[in-house]
């Protein structure tokens, strides 16, 4: 059993925004696997597929970003997930906009949600999917992580998420994080 969570603020306000990107992979993925993400439990909205012979959960948080880890850790009790069988999506201000970057473990880089789920997990050991959204020039930052995507920036960030599927699907037909990092980064 794996869980892939998105990251990101609930209400349609937030909805096409900056911060978002994790939700926004989340619905790819759950387009991609035929699943709806409704059932509301644990502080999240959340679906199930089968793929490749094993249940997937997908998980949007309704906890608000900086406080993810609630949500997070109350699903990873009650299910009783492995570190290994969580990959939680982000969105990081340090990389050029749609790039895609793997990672097994580390700090949370200035990013509230990684913090609250390190706090709720008590590790820096889980899988993050990162996606660029470059950090801004002539804009505050929490002005630039909620504000909606241009047209340039719409197409590079679909371009990663689209990267990021692909990525999902080797790692759920089996394939070793480590090896999915040198293939995808």
């Amino acid at each position: 059993m794996k869980m892939i969570v998105g990251l990101g603020n609930p209400g349609s306000q937030y909805a096409k925004t900056k911060h978002n990107v994790g939700f926004m992979a989340v619905d790819r993925l759950a387009a991609e696997y035929g699943v709806t993400i409704a059932k509301q439990e644990m502080n999240a909205l959340t679906g199930s597929a089968f793929v490749n012979g094993q249940k997937v959960l997908l998980v949007k948080p309704q906890t608000f970003m900086n406080d993810s880890g609630r949500a997070v850790g109350q699903l990873k009790a009650f299910y009783q997930f492995d570190q290994d069988e969580i990959l939680i999506i982000q969105d990081d201000m340090d990389m050029t906009m749609g790039r895609l970057r793997l990672r097994q473990r580390g700090s949370a880089g200035g990013h509230n949600g990684i913090k609250s789920i390190i706090n709720v997990l008590g590790t820096q050991d889980f899988y993050r999917a990162k996606i660029g959204i470059q950090h801004p020039t002539r804009q505050k930052v929490v002005d630039w992580v909620l504000t909606p995507f241009d047209a340039k920036q719409q197409v590079d960030v679909l371009t990663g998420i689209d990267k990021l599927q692909l990525a999902v699907a080797d790692w759920l037909a089996g394939s070793d994080f480590a090896a999915l990092m040198n293939k995808y980064n």
